[in-house]
């Protein structure tokens, strides 16, 4: 029983402490990691007040490790990387090397040793997806050329960490053990035998049998049963790849959610498990806030300035360098470099395994929260001065003035050619609402929770994505920041929700929704529609137009009854 309560207040008093400091932080306009990383701190043992566990909270946090790497492999497109190839790959490999050769140099001239410093380099190397994707919505800039050039050199460097975590122990064990060189380099090619054993089987098995599963669980209209899966999937391939494969549980993830975002499940996979994820990763956080003794800022400030600088100055430098070479403009150069001048997750994640295999010392650690800290705290700031200063350099003309970058997304070409409407359900309204539209040159995008209408959909060449448009993530796939409307075409309790959630993305977009009673309107046009059909309304107004009309009445006639009915009823003027 003691146990059990430790655990309970260790989750309690960790996610308490996170929500109360995370949203101190957001209403100070800054990343709530920041506040989930100082209310680690808080309920850390290098703190008076309460005390969490900390081998507790690590262990959950392992789950929070393997979410958030299935969600990396979520949003994963190879499509995406190779589009903006020409500047992502060669610009992460210069930040990364750069990046690494500094914090071994830095770290050597401290007494560490070179593999420890090398290690340490490609930690600060990596950005945060959380705060690099947060940062860019909150500009309107994640779906631009930036945007995407952007997020494209964050794959990469997610991809090289991928590939680090899984070759880290085996190089390690080897230099423990080995003979000589010739036995790290047996070590490493059975690793990177493993490796492409795993990636295989997953992807020739597993695209296979997953999106069955799926499927198979879909049809049973139960989303607690859909959500399941998809956690079981991200777990048990996690687990499944450390057991039979010697791989981490983190690549095991990454592939698993690649797998995933591949088929017609992966926007409701993605909302589904990212709530959950984003619990979990609210406690990985903590747990790491929770390694920093505040004690260690006397004796380890020289390391930690050494790490903030890296990150703020020396990646944002290289970054900029890198655009410019490859002659892109200014204005895009300084806003990747900007976006990319923080660390995050992938991080930790590369950090605990160093110092768990005694590679680093844990002072590495210290250095990587407070530069955490810094940089994520400073980088919604500075990316909001990125604007302001071209503006200022194009005005003393030290730079040529720059043509706005137009919004852009892969796959969506087509709706942003054309007006596009978001239609939510495909029954007989939806079916009759998107013949209509397209009909007059203007593209639906239909979101239905039937797989099986979303395939056949696909297949016709219709643009159709499987998911509750109540999750603003699925309307974001639907791309409604950008929608000229939105229908609702079958009545359902979730319309206020997906109304709201609307009007959360796109406070612009006209709203058109379904109600079966009159007495609902009121409600949904509080929820923010603009206009409500009910069934009883309809009817009724269908009634008088057929009575009036055997009654002999003008048309004149039957007008003005309507409208007198359609006053009445909807309360309209």
């Amino acid at each position: 029983m003691p146990h059990e309560i430790e655990l309970i207040l260790t989750l309690t008093g960790g996610l308490t402490a996170a929500l109360v400091l995370g949203f101190l932080t957001d209403r100070l306009r800054l990343s709530p990691i920041v506040g989930y990383l100082l209310a680690g701190v808080l309920v850390g043992p290098f703190t008076p007040g309460f005390v969490a566990n900390p081998g507790m909270a690590s262990q959950i946090a392992e789950v929070g490790v393997i979410l958030l790497m299935f969600g990396v492999g979520l949003h994963f497109h190879p499509k995406d990387l190779m589009a903006v190839r020409s500047v992502a790959i060669p610009g992460a490999i210069a930040q990364i090397a750069v990046a690494t050769v500094l914090g071994a140099v830095a770290t050597r001239a401290l007494g560490w040793s070179w593999a420890g410093g090398v290690v340490f380099g490609m930690a600060v190397s990596v950005a945060s997806t959380v705060v690099l994707t947060r940062v860019l919505s909150d500009h309107r800039a994640l779906h631009t050329p930036t945007g995407h050039m952007a997020v494209g050199w964050l794959i990469v460097e997610d991809l090289f960490t991928v590939v680090v975590l899984v070759l880290l122990p085996a190089l390690q064990g080897a230099g423990d053990g080995a003979a000589g060189g010739g036995r790290a380099w047996v070590t490493v090619g059975l690793e990177l035998l493993k490796l492409v054993l795993l990636v295989g089987f997953t992807f020739t098995v597993g695209r296979k049998l997953i999106p069955l599963l799926l499927g198979y669980v879909s049809r049973s209209g139960s989303r607690e049963l859909f959500t399941l899966t998809v956690l079981v999937l991200a777990l048990g391939i996690a687990v499944g790849a450390a057991k039979f494969f010697g791989a981490s549980m983190a690549l095991g993830a990454f592939l698993a959610g690649m797998v995933v975002g591949q088929s017609e499940f992966s926007s409701r996979a993605a909302s589904d498990a990212l709530p959950m994820r984003d619990a979990f990763a609210v406690l990985f956080f903590v747990s790491v806030g929770m390694l920093l003794d505040p004690a260690a800022l006397r004796d380890g400030w020289p390391l930690m300035l050494v790490t903030v600088g890296i990150v703020l100055v020396g990646k944002p430098l290289v970054a900029l360098l890198v655009v410019l070479l490859l002659r892109r403009p200014l204005r895009a150069a300084l806003a990747i470099a900007v976006a990319l001048a923080q660390i995050g997750e992938f991080s930790f994640i590369l950090a605990n395994l160093a110092t768990s295999l005694r590679v680093m010392p844990a002072e590495a650690i210290h250095a990587l929260v407070v530069a955490a800290m810094v940089s994520i705290t400073l980088n919604p700031l500075l990316y909001r001065s990125v604007e302001p200063a071209v503006r200022w350099l194009e005005r003393r003309r030290w730079v040529r003035p720059a043509v706005p970058e137009p919004p852009r997304d892969a796959g969506f070409e087509k709706a942003r050619a054309m007006d596009h409407v978001v239609v939510v359900g495909y029954g007989p309204v939806g079916r009759t609402v998107s013949r209509i539209l397209a009909d007059n040159g203007i593209q639906p995008v239909v979101v239905e929770m039937n797989i099986d209408t979303v395939q056949r959909l696909k297949s016709e060449g219709v643009q159709a994505i499987y998911g509750d448009a109540a999750q603003p993530e699925i309307l974001r796939v639907a791309r409604l920041e950008d929608a000229a409307g939105l229908v609702i075409s079958s009545p359902t309790a979730e319309a206020k929700s997906i109304i709201r959630a609307a009007r959360d993305l796109n406070p612009k977009v006209r709203i058109l929704t379904r109600a079966v009673y009159l007495a609902e309107s009121g409600p949904l046009r509080e929820a923010g529609a603009d206009a409500i059909f009910s069934s009883e309304g309809e009817v009724a107004l269908s009634m008088v137009d057929y009575l009036m009309e055997q009654m002999g009445a003008t048309d004149e006639q039957v007008q003005r009854e309507r409208d007198r009915v359609h006053r009445d009823l909807f309360r309209t003027a």
